[in-house]
């Protein structure tokens, strides 16, 4: 089985680089057009089922990678994006270089983290991201040929933390993520491999 995890198309958010977590941020029209094109580049591959991020930046990105397609989308919690608590709504570049602040080793040090008030640690993150895999979609393996995961910058990576067997200090290890890039892994005989990182299917700007 073949599992495409994607990640949501630009928001406004997304270019000022201000944390989004849990808040609900639509897609730019640039944002959709990225998706749109994606959806349409994947119009000849099969999916089976598309899983999706309750928040509307997932969600709609999800139903344009479907290309009109009547493919079941899933909406499930587990792929919400990581809450940053009190951090949400800042600029990431401002936090990055307060020291008094956490975040500043979100990216550099991601086993220093401590979440903001009324946030997330990353293992809590992975732990949601493990349980959605394990629980929800390894047991497709024999059913399925291919499903579709669209979430989160965070989310994606805790999801590959767990398919690699990553540290916590390597968690951002690999390609980044572009919006709508697509990261295409194999789970084949309870082992996972994969395919290839941040596949992008629409023409850059």
């Amino acid at each position: 089985m073949e599992i495409y995890i994607i990640r949501h198309g630009q928001t406004v958010w997304n270019i000022d680089r201000r944390l989004q977590g849990r808040s609900d941020i639509e897609l730019t029209e640039e944002g959709r057009q990225m998706a749109f094109e994606s959806g349409q580049k994947l119009k000849n591959t099969h999916f089976d089922k598309i899983y999706s991020s309750p928040l509307k930046r997932a969600y709609e990105t999800a139903v344009l990678f479907s290309g009109g397609r009547d493919i079941p989308i899933i909406k499930d919690d587990r792929l919400l994006e990581l809450s940053f608590g009190e951090y949400e709504g800042r600029l990431a570049g401002e936090m990055e270089k307060d020291e008094t602040c956490s975040f500043r080793y979100f990216f550099s040090n991601p086993e220093l983290y401590t979440p903001g008030k009324g946030g997330e640690t990353l293992d809590e993150l992975c732990e949601r991201a493990s349980d959605f895999l394990t629980k929800e979609i390894e047991p497709l393996a024999d059913t399925c040929e291919r499903v579709m995961i669209v979430a989160h910058g965070a989310m994606n990576k805790a999801l590959l933390r767990y398919i690699k067997k990553n540290p916590i200090e390597n968690f951002w290890a690999g390609a980044l993520q572009r919006n709508c890039g697509v990261t295409i892994a194999e789970y084949k005989n309870g082992e996972y491999k994969i395919l290839e990182e941040s596949k992008i299917f629409y023409k850059i700007p």
